[in-house]
């Protein structure tokens, strides 16, 4: 992080905590809201640009009655008990905060605080606890829609084996996709690419097609010529059993699972290729494996114009997390000027849908729904998917 920022960091911090208590005693009607993030140790980057996110959408909102209280949780968690016992001193009930879902078992001793989590975890509202990162339940309604929507109806599930795995898993029984299969990898490149051969049928459908080249060179007939000259520019012959791929990963892994795809002639012309946990990743343009690859995600255009407000700002652009604090801010005006006060997670239930930076969300039933978008990266492209 640059100095400039860390200044602008420290700043931030003072007129918080400083400005808020001259004001309190002039205006009861305040709208105070915390904020949890590591302002130390290795995380402290994502604080800071957490609290940058925030300072844009109070300085959007111009609301001089709200005010904002940070608190450092520190990197390792270590401080997370010492600034809620500072939010309940200063009677501050709604946080926004914590990062990550392992924090929220170091909150057991704040039941009345309600805390707007930017974790992804669960859709569910637990107790005193709003998550609100984009969750795997919202994105596998928005791709079974979408799969419905493009009359696919035998669907390949594949995701890792990993920490997550049981996670995945429930979400996938929450959503009930219909006759689909679901195959959990090896994320061994070796061990991933043998499984996609047998699952892609690949070995005999490499037999299938030089079995067909072999009967074909014998012949002088035009029609079967021709024939033979296309199927001399493939890799296979013959179907495979499923019409459309979920590959429930992101990164590098994600990665090796698309080139495994490649190398088992599995086309994305052919075969609806759909992945999750994707923030519009560049270097997924540059990957060429499989030409044809949809996502859902939060709206693009909002995404690009927050990252260039924040550059002009800050000079640096930021992480996908920081959009969510900027959302959470317009979440909690929203419940503040809709019932005057929050007392509880129930004064988030709305029964309509909200407009974010991320697209439109609904908490309702105790549950955070996102309504995403459906995208396609094609020809070098992120392109929306109109239904």
């Amino acid at each position: 992080m640059k100095k400039k920022n860390l200044l602008i960091l420290t700043y931030l911090l003072i007129s918080f905590n400083t400005y808020v208590f001259s004001a309190e005693d002039k205006n009861r009607n305040l709208l105070k809201i915390g904020v949890l993030a590591p302002f130390s140790g290795e995380l402290k980057d994502l604080g800071e640009e957490i609290l940058y996110s925030i300072n844009i959408a109070l300085h959007d909102l111009g609301n001089p009655n709200i005010k904002i209280f940070p608190r450092d949780s520190g990197s390792q968690n270590e401080k997370i008990l010492d600034a809620c016992s500072k939010f309940q001193n200063n009677e501050i009930k709604i946080v926004i905060g914590p990062v990550q879902s392992k924090q929220i078992n170091k909150l057991s001793g704040c039941e009345n605080i309600i805390f707007l989590s930017l974790s992804n975890m669960s859709s569910d509202v637990n107790k005193n606890i709003i998550m609100l990162g984009i969750n795997l339940e919202s994105q596998l309604l928005s791709i079974k829609n979408f799969i419905e929507k493009k009359k696919r109806n035998k669907t390949l599930i594949l995701f890792p084996k990993n920490n997550y795995t049981k996670h995945i898993e429930k979400n996938i029984s929450d959503v009930n996709f219909t006759n689909s299969k679901i195959f959990k990898y090896d994320q061994d490149p070796e061990k991933l690419t043998k499984q996609i051969e047998k699952l892609t049928n690949y070995k005999q459908r490499k037999i299938n097609l030089e079995t067909r080249i072999k009967k074909l060179e014998g012949s002088d007939q035009p029609k079967e010529l021709k024939e033979l000259n296309r199927l001399k520019q493939k890799y296979t012959l013959g179907k495979i059993n499923f019409d459309s791929i979920i590959i429930l990963d992101f990164g590098d892994s994600l990665k090796s699972v698309l080139t495994s795809l490649a190398y088992t002639d599995v086309s994305g012309e052919e075969i609806l290729i759909v992945t999750s946990n994707q923030w519009f990743d560049q270097s997924l343009i540059a990957e060429t494996s499989i030409k044809n690859l949809y996502f859902p995600s939060i709206d693009f255009k909002n995404f690009k114009n927050f990252k260039e407000n924040f550059f002009k700002i800050y000079k640096y652009n930021p992480t996908e997390i920081s959009i969510l604090g900027y959302d959470a801010v317009g979440l909690v005006y929203y419940a503040w000027r809709k019932s005057g006060e929050i007392k509880s997670v129930n004064d988030f239930n709305f029964k309509k849908d909200i407009k974010g930076k991320v697209g439109e969300f609904n908490i309702s039933d105790n549950k955070v729904i996102q309504k995403l978008n459906v995208y396609n990266i094609k020809d070098g492209n992120f392109t929306k998917y109109n239904f």
